[in-house]
């Protein structure tokens, strides 16, 4: 953590913009964050604390693992011709200062607004609302729901909460005591949660639509996507949201693996791999290297930690007998295509090159688990559950948020749905006969 010197002279750099780029465009949430830093100066961290509360319940983990200079330190006005103001940094020290040092809850700021709701509108406090999936979208969903004064249940398939929080992020990123401190903050509003509850196996949608008012599912979208190349089913494939998840690890002593993709999984992979001993890891990428999705800080510290990148390159087939033994990769060039918004890569014909790797990691995206296309609800093209303009799903009494539907694959996206979501729903619930 940050110290108190630290935190007031990162606090200080910021200018208090009042056009706020960096709440009003740059951050998914829209977080107060002029104002919370103004606070951070004057050593009022509850304050500062309050204000990140009014539109976010997870300051402690975007604080730490947002790409932020993709978002809102992106758009920061000291960024123009220097350095940003580290918002990132200040809104985990509010965090670690409010929560861990002061004791400090998100009831304490709430409470007032639900003594509130639960007076003026008897109507909502004995609405119940179930969630599907305890992870970023469902906590905030939670969280903006029982500050409505409803009653809210979580399933969750684990015997935690968190989801991607807990096993898709590394502990070199994201402490999972933070995320503890986290889950913890946010049931204190009263929130019950009923784990070891999977949906499409011990838990069934028109069970829970007979018992709640409302639903919302966030349940993710953890099955990594494939190639659809040749030796994609050889031994010694996995997917990386399946190996960050389940922790199913090879020994990689003395092996060289081949990581493919660009985001932040692919780096976690990366970098979760050649922590464990790996001889050689390589990441494959077909772009360059500003146009990775991955943080530029993730990038960096992998170079640093001895990962290798080959930018521009590209997976044609996974060779071996019955299990990986090379990988053969062909060089790309980023070309203008009309209609497109980007530089798209194009193999080059002829550079097709082998390299031997023991391991290959697929980290190209994912989707939904294939039990989702039998909920009976819509999905669209990708697989993902459609929603509408009030997160409304086929079946207007379900919504849904978060990776499931599609939203923009950050936490802080998937938070937002969740707290938008959760608005809809209180707007759904009211105007109930």
């Amino acid at each position: 953590m940050l110290s108190i010197n630290e935190a007031k002279e990162k606090a200080n750099y910021c200018l208090n913009c009042k056009v706020k780029p960096c709440s009003l465009k740059g951050c998914p949430l829209g977080n107060n964050i002029p104002e919370f830093i103004k606070q951070v100066k004057e050593e009022k961290y509850f304050e500062a604390y309050k204000i990140l509360s009014e539109t976010t319940v997870l300051q402690g983990v975007c604080g730490r693992i947002c790409p932020h200079k993709k978002q809102c330190q992106g758009s920061c006005v000291r960024g123009i011709k220097g350095e940003p103001v580290a918002i990132g940094d200040l809104e985990a020290f509010t965090f670690d200062k409010a929560i861990t040092e002061q004791g400090h809850s998100l009831l304490e700021c709430y409470k007032n607004e639900m003594a509130e709701n639960k007076e003026k509108n008897e109507k909502l406090s004995n609405k119940k609302v179930a969630i599907i999936g305890g992870g970023p979208a469902g906590l905030t969903c939670s969280a903006f729901l029982a500050k409505s004064g409803i009653k809210v249940t979580i399933f969750e398939k684990y015997n935690y909460l968190g989801g991607l929080l807990v096993h898709g992020i590394p502990e070199f990123r994201l402490p999972k005591e933070i995320v503890k401190q986290t889950v913890d903050n946010i049931l204190e509003l009263g929130i019950e949660v009923k784990y070891n509850q999977e949906l499409g196996k011990n838990l069934k949608l028109e069970d829970l639509e007979k018992e709640f008012d409302a639903i919302f599912l966030s349940i993710g979208a953890n099955v990594s996507s494939k190639m659809g190349i040749e030796g994609e089913d050889l031994e010694g494939v996995y997917g990386g949201n399946e190996l960050l998840e389940y922790n199913l690890h090879p020994d990689y002593k003395d092996k060289k693996v081949a990581v493919v993709g660009g985001g932040n999984v692919a780096m976690d992979c990366a970098r979760t791999i050649n922590k464990m001993g790996a001889k050689e890891v390589k990441v494959i990428y077909r772009r360059a290297r500003e146009q990775m999705p991955a943080e530029d800080k993730e990038v960096e510290d992998a170079i640093n930690e001895g990962i290798e990148f080959l930018f521009q390159n590209n997976v044609v087939k996974i060779i071996g007998d019955g299990k990986v033994e090379k990988v053969e990769l062909i060089k790309t060039e980023l070309v203008q295509k009309e209609g497109e918004t980007r530089l798209v890569p194009v193999n080059i014909e002829n550079s097709n090159y082998i390299e031997d790797i023991d391991y290959v990691v697929m980290a190209l995206g994912s989707k939904p688990e294939g039990f989702v296309s039998n909920l009976g609800l819509e999905l669209n093209k990708w697989g993902n559950i459609s929603i509408n303009e009030n997160y409304q799903t086929s079946n207007s009494k379900v919504f849904s948020g978060g990776d499931l539907a599609g939203i923009k694959g950050t936490v802080a996206w998937a938070a937002q749905s969740g707290r938008e979501a959760a608005n809809k729903i209180v707007e759904f619930l009211e105007n109930q006969k």
